[in-house]
């Protein structure tokens, strides 16, 4: 087995300041400027890169990812309290026929909550204690 590790997600974004002030309510902490299109994010061991190549001059559109980016945390109500402020909840249906929005325990045991940031980027903040990793 070789020794990897992931050490950094990118999340794109149209305007980085609108998106820089997005992650530090919700991430409850400031952003890192790397450069005039990078914030970055402290996640335990990885970093959560914020990216608009218009803010580094690059000539490429961003388009949000299609996947969720998961976080796993200690106080998942304090999550969903400030997504809920920043009018980020998922209004849909999903998972066993659950509000993706609120939180729920899924079918495959994990506590839950799912949102977006403004430029539609899907989130999913997961209570730590009920991760799912695979079998045991």
């Amino acid at each position: 087995m070789s020794n990897i590790e992931l050490y950094r997600v990118i999340i794109p974004a149209a305007d980085i300041d609108a998106s820089e002030a997005f992650y530090s309510n919700l991430l409850d902490q400031q952003a890192m400027p790397v450069s005039g299109g990078r914030r970055y994010f402290r996640c335990g061991a990885v970093v959560l890169a914020v990216y608009s190549p218009a803010g580094d001059g690059d000539p490429t559109t961003p388009h949000a990812n299609f996947g969720h980016v998961y976080f796993a945390v200690d106080d998942l109500e304090a999550y969903f309290a400030r997504a809920q402020a920043l009018y980020s909840l998922d209004p849909s249906t999903g998972d066993g026929s659950l509000p993706m929005g609120e939180i729920a325990t899924r079918p495959w045991g994990e506590r839950s909550f799912y949102c977006s940031d403004p430029f539609g980027n899907p989130l999913c903040f997961v209570d730590r204690a009920t991760l799912y990793t695979g079998p045991r």
